[in-house]
C-alpha cells in the first residue's frame, strides 16, 4: 500500500513537521491495527506492507480496510488555515523479495525487489484525493467484502498491458460473508456417498472374482485421497491385502519408482540392512506369496538395485528384462489374490513414470478375472486411455456443495459448531474444495478469535479480525509463519521432495537434535505432514503436494539454490547408495541449484542406467534434460565432447523406442555427425560414427553410409586399433552386397572374420549396432556367396551364423541372424526353410519388442506362405510387414521386399499389381543404388509381361 497527503498553502518548517508527524501517526495507527508493516515514510508519503514479515490469510482485505480507515483520520488533521488533509492511497498485490536492511538511522529500510511497490505507487497517482484505488488482483482477493467503483482499464507506466482498476468506497453491508461472496447462487449439493457406494459395489464384485478397475479423477485437493482412505476404512472388516503405490512429482522419470517404494516397504528393506539381509527379506516376501522362483527374485532384486549373484544369470536383453519384471509383478498380485481379495491403490498417477504406467496397462488387463480392485487416482491433466475395457469404471469428482462442505468443517472441529457467519466465510472461500475447507478451518481454530463453549465455538473478538485464508497458499503460509522454526524445517523438506527422511533433514538443518525433534513434532501436530516410524528412522510426507509447493515457494531463489546444492552434497557424502542408484535425484538438485556441469553428468548417468534397465523412455527424458542444460554452456570443445557423448546414448534409446530410421533418430545423429566433424578422430568417436552409419543404412542412404565407412577406416588406421578395424569392415560388407557387388562384400566379410576373436569381441554387440559382428558376417555372407554360386559355403555360413548367435545368448543378435538367414533361404527359393526360420524370428521379435526384425519376419513368412499356396494369407502378412517398415522410416531391403511381394502377386495371378511392384523396385534401385535383387526383379518382370500378353 502506498499513501500520500496533499499539503497546500504556505507552511513554515515547524508547522510542516507537525502536520507530517500527525499524518504519519494516523497512517501508522491504521496500518498497525490491521497487522501491516510500515516500510518507510517519505515526507508526506508512506509505504506499507501487508503479508510481510508476518503472513495472514486475508492480507488484501486488511490493506483495503486500513486504507479506508485512514480517510476519517485525515479529516481530523487540518492546516493552520483550517484545511483538512486529503490522502490518496494505491493498493497492489503481488510477490516481492524483501532483503537486508539498507541505509542508516531514520533512512534505514528493507530492500524490496519486485514490481508490486511500483504498481502501488502508480495506482496512488491515479487516485483522487481521499480515495483508495486497488488493482484487479487486490479486488479479486478481497472479494465482495467492499463496495467498489469500476474505473476501467488504465495504461500504467512499466506494464505492457492496461490493467483494470477499482476504487474501494466502503465496507459492504451484507447478512453474512457467505452472501457477500456468493451473490450468484450456491454450488449444487454434491456429497461423497455416491463415490463410496460405487467403490463398495465394485469391491463386492471383485471379491467374487470379477476384478474391477475404478478411475477417480479431480483437481488438487478435491478429495481423491480422502475418498480412498474412507473406502479402505469401510472395508476394514473384510479379510484382504492392501497395496498402496504413491507416485511422486520428483520421480516422473524414475522407472518403477512407486513399485520400488511399495516393495521396499512390504519387504521391510531398511536402509541400514546389508544387501544379503535385504535379499533374504525379499525372498521371504516372495515365499509368502508362493512366488519364490529364482528368476522372480533375481528380477525384483535387479529392480531394487540389489546384487543378483546368488541367482542364475538372467541372460536377457534389457527390454526383455523389463517386460519379465512387469510380468512377475503382475503374477505376484495374481498370487496374492488367490489367498485373499486385494485392494490396489495407485495415487497421483499424473506423476507416474512411463515404465510403471506400462505395468498398470498390463495389470488392468490381468485383473479382470481375479479378486482384485484396482483404484487409480489422478488430476484432470492426465488423460487415461483405458476406457475400452468393460471392467473399468471412471468417475470425475466435483466440488462439494454447502451442506457437504459444512459437514466437513464439523469433522475438522470435532463436531463443535462455529458461529454462522464464520461458517459462511469458510464455505464461501473454500468453494467446495475439501482440502481448502480443511485447511481454512484449521487456520481459524489456530487463531485466537475463538473460545470453546461446550459443543460450540464462540467469538472472542470481532469477525473483521479473523484470519480467513483467501487461497490455499495464503492459508498454508499463514500457518507456517505462525510455526517458526517449523517453517524452516518445512522449507528444507519441500526442497528435498514430497517425502523426506529424518536423517537427511538432520544432515541439512543447522538446528540441534533437540530443536529439530521439537520442530518436526510441531510440524506433524499441525497436520501439514505425516510421519512414518520414529526418529532417526522416521520418514515424513507432506499431506498434500500443494503444501509442499507453498513451503517451497516461500524460499528466495538464492536460498533455493543454496539448499539444493547442500542436498546434493549431503547425498554424495552421507547417502552414497542413493547417489549411486538414483543419479536422477542428484541431477534434479544440481539442476535446481544452477550447477550445470554436475547436473549434466548425473542426467547422463541416469540415462545410461535407464537404458541398461530397458527403461528407454526414462532414459530419453534424462538425456534430453542433459542436452537442454548443455545449451547454457559456452560453445567450445569441452561442450562438444559432452554433447557427443549424450547423443551417443540418446540415439540407441530413440532407436529402441521409435525404430532405427525414425526422423528424431536422424536429427540426433546428424547433430552427432556435425560434432564429430569438429573433433579429432579417435576411438571415442567410433560408437557415434557407427550409430550414424546404422541410421543412414536403415534409411537406404548408401552413399552417406559408405562415406562414414571410409571415415571408420581412417580412424582405425590413425589409431592402429584392430577392434575399430573390425567395425570398419562390419560397416563395409552390407553396402556392396546391397549394390550387387558381392565379391567386394565377401572380401570385407573374410577380413572381418579373420580379425574376430570370440572372447575379445563378444561384448561388441552391446556397443556397436546392437548385434555381434561375426554373426553379421556369417549371416550376410550366406547371401553374398550364394549369389556368387558358392552354395556349400553359403550353407556353412548359415549354420555358423545361427550356432554363434545361440552361443552368445544375445536376443537382438539372434534376431538379426534369423532375419538374414531367412533372406538367404528366400534367395534359394526354399519356402519351408524360410517359414521355419521366420516363425522363430517372429516369436523372438515380439517377445523382445524388436520392431524392425518383427516386420521382416512378417514379410518373409508371408512370402513363404504364398509360395506354399496360401497366397491370400501370405499377402496379408506381407502388407503388415510393409506397413511397419514404412512406419519406422526404414528404406533398406525394399528392392528385395518388392520382389518377393511381386512374386506372391504373380502366384495369385494378380499380374498388373505385380508389374507395378516390380517397376517400383527398379525405381528404388535408381534412387538408392540397391541392386542385389535386380536380376531376379527382371526375371519376375518378364513373367508378368508374358502373362499380360
Amino acid at each position: 500500500m502506498v499513501g500520500s497527503t496533499a499539503l497546500s498553502g504556505q507552511l513554515d518548517p515547524e508547522q510542516l513537521r507537525e502536520i507530517i508527524l500527525a499524518f504519519q501517526n494516523a497512517v501508522a495507527g491504521a496500518v498497525t491495527r490491521y497487522d501491516g508493516h510500515i516500510a518507510k515514510f517519505m515526507g508526506d508519503g508512506v509505504l506499507a506492507y501487508f503479508g510481510w514479515p508476518q503472513a495472514h490469510e486475508d492480507d488484501a482485505e486488511r490493506a483495503v480496510r486500513a486504507g479506508l480507515s485512514i480517510m476519517p483520520a485525515m479529516s481530523e488533521i487540518t492546516t493552520p488555515q483550517g484545511e483538512p488533509l486529503a490522502a490518496r492511497i494505491g493498493i497492489a498485490t503481488g510477490l516481492v523479495v524483501v532483503g537486508d536492511l539498507v541505509g542508516e538511522g531514520a533512512a534505514q529500510e528493507e530492500a524490496v525487489v519486485g514490481k508490486t511497490p511500483n504498481l502501488a505507487a502508480r495506482l496512488q497517482g491515479l487516485a483522487e484525493p481521499n480515495t483508495v484505488v486497488v488493482s484487479d488482483r487486490t479486488h479479486r482477493l478481497a472479494g465482495d467484502v467492499f463496495d467498489y467503483d469500476d474505473l476501467g482499464a488504465h495504461d500504467v507506466k512499466g506494464l505492457s498491458e492496461p490493467i483494470r482498476v477499482f476504487r474501494a468506497t466502503a465496507e459492504r453491508v451484507a447478512a453474512s460473508r457467505f452472501e457477500a461472496t456468493h451473490r450468484t447462487g450456491l454450488t449444487p449439493f454434491v456429497g461423497r456417498e455416491g463415490e463410496i457406494g460405487l467403490l463398495v459395489r465394485r469391491w463386492e464384485e471383485a471379491k467374487e472374482g470379477d476384478g474391477q478397475v475404478v478411475l477417480l479423477s479431480g483437481e488438487p485437493g478435491i478429495g481423491k485421497s480422502r475418498i480412498t482412505g474412507n473406502f479402505h476404512d469401510r472395508i476394514a472388516g473384510d479379510p484382504h491385502t492392501f497395496l498402496l503405490y504413491q507416485c511422486s512429482p520428483f520421480y516422473t522419470s524414475s522407472a518403477f519408482y512407486p513399485v520400488i517404494e511399495q516393495l521396499e516397504l512390504s519387504a521391510g528393506l531398511d536402509r541400514e540392512v546389508g544387501p544379503d539381509a535385504k535379499l533374504d527379506k525379499l525372498e521371504a516376501l516372495l515365499r509368502w506369496s508362493t512366488n519364490d522362483a529364482p528368476e522372480s527374485a533375481a528380477l525384483l532384486a535387479a529392480m531394487l538395485s540389489l546384487p543378483t549373484d546368488r541367482y542364475p544369470p538372467l541372460n536377457m536383453s534389457p527390454q526383455k528384462q523389463k517386460e519379465r519384471t512387469i510380468e512377475v509383478l503382475v503374477e505376484q498380485i495374481s498370487l496374492l489374490a488367490r489367498i485373499s481379495p486385494v485392494l490396489i491403490v495407485f495415487e497421483d498417477v499424473h506423476w507416474i513414470d512411463p515404465t510403471t504406467l506400462e505395468a498398470i496397462n498390463h495389470l488392468i488387463s490381468a485383473v479382470s478375472e481375479t479378486r482384485v480392485l484396482l483404484l487409480i487416482t489422478f488430476r484432470p491433466e492426465f488423460t487415461p486411455h483405458w476406457g475400452s475395457h468393460s471392467h473399468i469404471s471412471a468417475h470425475a469428482l466435483h466440488r462439494l456443495g454447502r451442506r457437504a462442505s459444512s459437514m466437513l468443517v464439523g469433522k475438522v472441529t470435532g463436531e463443535k459448531s462455529l458461529p454462522g457467519e464464520l461458517m459462511d466465510q469458510i464455505v464461501a472461500k473454500a468453494d467446495g474444495v475439501p482440502l481448502f475447507i480443511e485447511e481454512l478451518t484449521k487456520a481459524v481454530l489456530e487463531s485466537d478469535i475463538l473460545v470453546a463453549a461446550g459443543n460450540r465455538y464462540e467469538l472472542s473478538g470481532t469477525i473483521d479480525a479473523v484470519a480467513i485464508p483467501d487461497t490455499l497458499h495464503d492459508s498454508l503460509m499463514a500457518r507456517l509463519d505462525r510455526l517458526i522454526p517449523v517453517k524452516e524445517v518445512a522449507q528444507i523438506g519441500a526442497a528435498i521432495g514430497r517425502e523426506f527422511s529424518y536423517q537427511l533433514v538432520a544432515a541439512l538443518s543447522p538446528m540441534s537434535e533437540a530443536d529439530l525433534d521439537a520442530a518436526l513434532d510441531k510440524l506433524v501436530a499441525s497436520e501439514l505432514v505425516r510421519r512414518k516410524g520414529n526418529p532417526p528412522e522416521a520418514n515424513y510426507t507432506f499431506k498434500h503436494a500443494l503444501v509442499q509447493d507453498a513451503a517451497y515457494d516461500s524460499l528466495l531463489k538464492r536460498e533455493r539454490r543454496d539448499l539444493h546444492t547442500k542436498i546434493a552434497e549431503t547425498l554424495l557424502q552421507h547417502f552414497p547408495t542413493i547417489a549411486e542408484t538414483q543419479p536422477e535425484l542428484l541431477a534434479h538438485h544440481y539442476t535446481k541449484a544452477g550447477l550445470v556441469e554436475p547436473a549434466i553428468t548425473n542426467w547422463l548417468r541416469a540415462g545410461q542406467q535407464g537404458a541398461q534397465r530397458a527403461a528407454n523412455l526414462e532414459a530419453i527424458q534424462y538425456l534430453q534434460r542433459a542436452l537442454d542444460l548443455l545449451q547454457s554452456l559456452p560453445e567450445d570443445r569441452v561442450r562438444d565432447t559432452i554433447e557427443l557423448k549424450v547423443l551417443t546414448h540418446l540415439g540407441p534409446a530413440l532407436m529402441v523406442v521409435n525404430g532405427w530410421a525414425a526422423p528424431e533418430v536422424g536429427t540426433v545423429y546428424e547433430r552427432a555427425k556435425k560434432l564429430a566433424g569438429r573433433l579429432e578422430k579417435s576411438a571415442d568417436l567410433v560408437p557415434p560414427l557407427v550409430g550414424i552409419w546404422l541410421y543412414q543404412n536403415a534409411r537406404g542412404r548408401y552413399d552417406l553410409a559408405d562415406a562414414l565407412t571410409q571415415e571408420l577406416f581412417h580412424v582405425a588406421e590413425a589409431t592402429s586399433d584392430r577392434d575399430i578395424l573390425l567395425q570398419a569392415h562390419h560397416a563395409a560388407w552390407p553396402i556392396p552386397m546391397f549394390r550387387g557387388e558381392f565379391e567386394s562384400s565377401n572380401t570385407h566379410i573374410e577380413k572381418g572374420l579373420a580379425l574376430y576373436d570370440y572372447d575379445r569381441h563378444q561384448h561388441h554387440a552391446l556397443v556397436y549396432m546392437g548385434h555381434d559382428p561375426a554373426v553379421c558376417a556369417h549371416a550376410c555372407g550366406a547371401q553374398a556367396v550364394w549369389a556368387l554360386g558358392l552354395t556349400d559355403r553359403a550353407q556353412r555360413h548359415v549354420m555358423q551364423a545361427l550356432e554363434l548367435a545361440r552361443r552368445l545368448g544375445h536376443a537382438p543378435t539372434l534376431a538379426f541372424a534369423l532375419w538374414y538367414v531367412s533372406g538367404a533361404h528366400a534367395a534359394r527359393g526354399d519356402a519351408a526353410a524360410v517359414l521355419s526360420t521366420a516363425e522363430e524370428l517372429l516369436e523372438l521379435s515380439q517377445e523382445q519388442k524388436l520392431v524392425q526384425t518383427e516386420a521382416s519376419a512378417q514379410f518373409l513368412g508371408g512370402w513363404a506362405l504364398a509360395l506354399t499356396g496360401q497366397v491370400k494369407e501370405g499377402l496379408e502378412r506381407m502388407r503388415v510387414g510393409f506397413a511397419t517398415w514404412n512406419r519406422i522410416g526404414a528404406r533398406s531391403h525394399l528392392q528385395m521386399f518388392n520382389g518377393l511381394y511381386a512374386d506372391s502377386l504373380l502366384r495369385g495371378r494378380r499380374y498388373a499389381e505385380a508389374l507395378g511392384a516390380l517397376d517400383e523396385a527398379l525405381d528404388f534401385a535408381e534412387q538408392t543404388g540397391e541392386r542385389w535383387w535386380e536380376s531376379r526383379i527382371h526375371h519376375l518382370r518378364g513373367d508378368a509381361l508374358l502373362h499380360l500378353g
